[in-house]
């Protein structure tokens, strides 16, 4: 699914370039009704920014969530598989989206500012064939999420792109 530009709203804070996707709602379909049943589903995220060409990336966040929901509550937990884990609990489902993009970011120090730049958030849930290899394997490594991207999303996938139109650093609010 592809989301226009203006759902795509990018900000820079403390030498980070930071998104907001407030009409992408990825806890839904598929993904909602596997974690409505007590399973806990994977979702791989990739937000680049490319400068001079969309082909062109010079910065890459790649990073693996895992979302589960608490039958009894009713409330989401959402933890991220990088390098430092980082998770937030007792969320909604519009808090568990927003948490997981909040915690996206590409270091500003590496993009150009004379350039012309495009914004790029790609999400991927697992699909349920795939997710229990995920739980055996003792863990999840950005060459191995870099390489997921590479790929096309299956049909059973759930996926999502969303791209921004061409803007400058400088065009960024903190």
């Amino acid at each position: 699914m592809s989301v226009s530009s203006e759902d795509l709203i990018l900000r820079r804070a403390a030498g980070e370039i930071h998104l907001v996707a407030p009409r992408l709602h990825f806890l839904s379909g598929k993904s909602l009704q596997r974690l409505h049943d007590g399973l806990t589903v994977p979702f791989d995220f990739q937000f680049t920014i490319s400068a001079g060409s969309k082909t062109n990336v010079v910065g890459q966040f790649v990073e693996r969530f895992l979302v589960s929901y608490g039958v009894w509550e009713e409330k989401f937990k959402v933890v991220g598989m990088g390098s430092v884990h980082r998770y937030g609990s007792h969320l909604t489902q519009n808090g568990a989206e927003a948490w997981c993009l909040e915690n996206l970011y590409i270091s500003s120090a590496a993009v150009p500012s004379e350039k012309p730049l495009w914004a790029r958030l790609e999400v991927r849930s697992v699909d349920a064939k795939e997710q229990a290899s995920i739980f055996t394997d003792p863990g999840i490594n950005i060459s191995t999420l870099i390489g997921i991207f590479s790929q096309r999303p299956r049909p059973q996938q759930d996926h999502w792109i969303l791209e921004s139109t061409s803007f400058h650093l400088a065009d960024l609010k903190p």
